[in-house]
């Protein structure tokens, strides 16, 4: 377990980043692709508010081609390099690494764009 006041813990787990208390998400399953995005409209322990403005999620999208080469860099490098396959199925490897891990490559980005912004308030009860 991932102590509190890491943002690290906010990222992983989908918590709010300000007090590390709830998730985020109205649904924990990332892979319940329905409610993938449905989010809690503010934090109930210290009413951080999540969708900070307008569209403010679509930055998530560039943490997310981020996130997207670092899954394919890894699916390569394990199996080409690991696994000796050749490219072609290395490359339908990278494809199918790509579909199966979205759901958590989605939440990822959308959690570590929102830990940019809202840093962790230990005194959160105090204000």
């Amino acid at each position: 377990m991932l102590k509190k006041g890491l943002k690290l813990n906010s990222i992983l787990t989908g918590s709010c980043p300000k007090c590390h208390e709830e998730s985020m998400y109205e649904d924990k399953n990332p892979y319940n692709l329905s409610n993938i995005y449905k989010m809690h409209e503010k934090c109930s322990h210290c009413n951080t508010k999540y969708k900070i403005e307008p569209s403010f999620f679509y930055g998530a999208m560039y943490v997310s081609y981020g996130l997207g080469i670092a899954f394919s860099v890894a699916a390569f490098i394990i199996s080409y390099l690991f696994f000796g396959t050749g490219l072609k199925t290395s490359f339908i490897v990278i494809i199918i690494t790509l579909i199966v891990f979205m759901p958590i490559i989605m939440r990822l980005s959308r959690n570590i764009w929102i830990n940019i912004f809202i840093h962790y308030d230990k005194d959160w009860k105090k204000k």
